[in-house]
């Protein structure tokens, strides 16, 4: 077939150049140009020609190996057999002959594999509030309103608890009340030891993290629970697990609610206060109780929780506004015009001024605008366009904002050994808030802004910091649906972020160090 080729292409060529010189022989004028215009065609096709030849001719190497056989009825062509591989991937391999897969090591047969991906089913938004905007929320709206005693941690504490009344075990089945606290024990069997749910695995751990942190993260996470406690309050019955051990690795002091260690278990709704807790520490805030996600027994449908480290060095609050220091929002913005104790200098009798810093309501208003927590600051939801399910809608409270200076600030939180300074308790951030909906009423008063906190802001590595720190949560990181659903949340935080820093050049507020 190749000769045949071969040949038609000579008789062409021959053909053209005897019509060529056909035409030389005419009337034409026989100059020396028009002669080497027709040689030079006749080269440049000879060359085309010969070309076209060369690529046509078998090469060695094919001589060697002839082609194979593409018969339908040979066995090697076969339809290969696909085989589904964790309902991710098919592949599809070529059998041997006779149509059944070979043995062979794929060094010596080396098949020829194709993997064809399929597209995953959707997965589920991640838990926190917000990362999805929901379409409705009636079937939370109750769980919004009442604090642990009408939602569903309640309803897993007291079947439980009904549970061990009837009867497993004398000692450990017995519920016993000690004044106002429910005491609960655990059954024997259901406190294995597993595997620590807090992975470093590196030499060290995130340097924002203070080695009481993680000793604090890793009894959270993975503590034996030998008691639950059911401790009234003015917002609900607080639920606690208890580890009476010995070892003390806390300056925590025993209280009547907590002889031992103890951990505050919240609704899996505020799964946002494991967030607040990271994002506190890489602001260099330090600020919040450590917190972290955990899957109990007694919770309805095994959803985790975020369980956070019972503080008994925290002032005695007050029933109504959860304060140890309680003030009306006129009183703070007093305060902050009085710069009280800054550069070490006592606050005059007159100035009104509390034990706490100047410096600590600076760091409390960055870090509640960034998560959006109101309940501190705003808890009428003066500054914002609220939902009828949050809280301050169902109480009504957002109808009383004539009078702003007579509101209460509630959660103002101190340490008796320390009552300089705050402690953020109850962080559940609101990630749903769009950007032109933000609560700037936060804001006001502040005057400067901590410069590490700011600095990170402005560095571009939030994402980065955060990434890492979450990852060290592996029920945290898991209950999010991985790295995509909390890079979702993380988008919250740094568009916010952006905000701010616009707001911080436009107000002319000042960038300090705040050192402790």
């Amino acid at each position: 077939m190749i000769s045949a080729r071969a040949g038609t292409l000579r008789i062409s060529f021959t053909l053209l150049c005897s019509w060529i010189f056909r035409i030389w022989g005419g009337r034409r004028p026989k100059s020396k140009r028009n002669l080497l215009l027709l040689f030079t065609a006749c080269v440049l096709y000879g060359i085309f020609i010969v070309s076209k030849v060369v690529s046509l001719w078998p090469h060695q190497g094919d001589e060697k190996n002839p082609p194979r056989n593409r018969a339908l009825g040979d066995a090697s062509t076969k339809p290969p057999r696909a085989h589904l591989q964790h309902g991710n991937f098919y592949m599809v391999s070529e059998l041997s002959e006779g149509g059944v897969p070979s043995t062979l090591p794929a060094a010596t047969l080396k098949p020829n594999v194709v993997y064809i991906t399929l597209r995953s089913k959707r997965s589920k938004p991640a838990n926190i509030r917000g990362t999805v905007k929901p379409k409705k929320r009636r079937k939370y709206a109750a769980q919004v309103q009442f604090e642990h005693s009408q939602g569903i941690l309640q309803q897993g504490f007291n079947k439980q608890m009904d549970q061990q009344r009837l009867g497993e075990g004398e000692e450990d089945a017995t519920a016993a009340r000690d004044g106002a606290v429910i005491l609960l024990a655990v059954p024997r069997g259901k406190t294995s030891a597993h595997q620590s749910n807090i992975r470093i695995y590196s030499d060290s751990a995130p340097p924002w993290f203070s080695a009481e942190d993680i000793r604090a993260m890793k009894f959270l996470a993975d503590c034996k629970i030998k008691r639950i406690k059911q401790v009234p309050s003015s917002h609900g019955d607080l639920i606690l697990f208890e580890n009476p051990s010995k070892k003390r690795p806390f300056s925590l002091a025993p209280t009547s609610a907590c002889q031992g260690i103890c951990g505050l278990i919240k609704r899996p709704l505020d799964m946002s206060e494991v967030f607040a807790f990271h994002l506190d520490r890489i602001l260099g805030i330090n600020r919040t109780l450590p917190s972290v996600s955990r899957k109990l027994e007694f919770v309805q449908d095994g959803l985790p929780c975020p369980v956070i480290l019972w503080d008994s060095s925290l002032s005695p609050a007050d029933n109504t506004t959860q304060s140890s220091t309680r003030m009306k929002w006129s009183t703070y913005q007093h305060i902050l015009k009085q710069n009280c104790w800054l550069n070490g200098k006592v606050p005059k009798a007159e100035s009104g001024c509390t034990q706490i810093h100047h410096h600590e309501w600076s760091k409390m208003a960055l870090f509640d605008f960034l998560l959006q927590v109101y309940t501190r600051l705003d808890r009428n939801c003066c500054g914002f366009r609220p939902r009828k399910e949050d809280v301050c809608v169902l109480q009504g409270l957002n109808l009383k904002c004539d009078d702003p200076g007579n509101i209460d600030l509630t959660h103002i939180m101190q340490r008796r050994d320390d009552p300089r300074h705050l402690v953020f308790i109850s962080n559940k951030g609101f990630f749903d808030r769009s950007e032109d909906n933000l609560d700037f009423k936060l804001l006001d008063g502040i005057r400067e802004f901590p410069e590490s906190a700011v600095s990170i802001l402005k560095s571009h590595r939030l994402r980065e910091k955060l990434l890492q720190s979450f990852f060290l949560d592996t029920v945290f990181w898991e209950s999010q649906r991985g790295r995509q659903g909390i890079e979702k949340l993380i988008d919250v935080i740094e568009r916010r972020a952006k905000i701010l820093l616009t707001y911080i050049n436009a107000h002319g507020i000042k960038v300090i160090p705040m050192n402790d």
